[in-house]
Formats: C-alpha cells, sequence, structure tokens
C-alpha cells in the first residue's frame, strides 16, 4: 500500500451552520462550500477548502458532517464528543478495489464494501483499532484529478 494524497480530515459537528461560522470567522476561511445532504450515509456535510503549498485553494480540505435525524455512528461520536471534532482522515488511492484487496491482505478490517461518497467517488473506511486509532477512509480519485 502507498500512502496517497491526504484529501480531507473529517470533523463532525452537532451543527454545520456553527462550525462554517468558527471556519469562517476564528480560521480565516475564504471558500467555505454549499452543505448538502448524503441520505444514503445518513449526514449533512460541507467542505471547507485549505490553500495548498503554492496558495491556490487545491489544499486539503475539511469536511464539516452533520448527523441527519436517524444516523446512528455519527450521533453516536457526538454523544461521546457534544462539541464535536476529529472523525476521520482520508487518503486518496488511484484503484480503490485494489487497495480493499491490499488492506484485507493485510488484516485490516474494511468497513462495508466501495461506495459513493461525498465527492462523488468510490470510498471505503478501515477501522480505527487497525489503523492506530485512527478511522480512515480511503477515496478513489484518477490520478489525472491533481
Amino acid at each position: 500500500m502507498k500512502l496517497g494524497r491526504l484529501n480531507h480530515i473529517g470533523v463532525a459537528t452537532p451543527s454545520i451552520a456553527d462550525s462554517v461560522a468558527f471556519y469562517r470567522d476564528v480560521m480565516g476561511a475564504t471558500k467555505i462550500h454549499e452543505p448538502f445532504d448524503l441520505p444514503d450515509q445518513g449526514v449533512k456535510v460541507c467542505f471547507v477548502d485549505t490553500p495548498g503549498a503554492d496558495g491556490a485553494m487545491n489544499g486539503t480540505q475539511v469536511e464539516l458532517i452533520e448527523p441527519l435525524p436517524g444516523n446512528t455512528s455519527i450521533a453516536a461520536f457526538l454523544d461521546k464528543n457534544p462539541a464535536g471534532g476529529q472523525h476521520h482522515v482520508c487518503y486518496e488511492v488511484p484503484d480503490i478495489h485494489a487497495a480493499k484487496a491490499e488492506f484485507e491482505a493485510m488484516g485490516k478490517r474494511v468497513l462495508g464494501e466501495p461506495r459513493i461518497g461525498a465527492h462523488g467517488t468510490l470510498i471505503f473506511f478501515v477501522h480505527p483499532k487497525d489503523m492506530q486509532g485512527v478511522l480512515t477512509e480511503i477515496m478513489e480519485v484518477s490520478v489525472n484529478a491533481h
């Protein structure tokens, strides 16, 4: 497995609106996307862009995640962390199925089958107990995407 680009850091929040204000007013974010619902995953998400090394808005994103009614995983996370906090990190790979096979061959617990994530590409998660305590999202991205 070759480490890919860090695409985003997922941050669970009880209120995307409050988090957007924080990233804008406290952190100085200038590029905040419109929040949208992902009903298949039971969440509302909003991406905040950060500048890359060249100053352009092409750096790692922050993915704000708010549970929709009926969501249990993010709601449970917020029960333990009422103010919210880092939920996961997401790395890019060129071939999601090859990456899944490699993680499974190493004995890592892949959580479910690849599915469409918030960026509209295939994703899967790897159990935090197999990733040094960090819930890890793996996302397929074309090598020409950057």
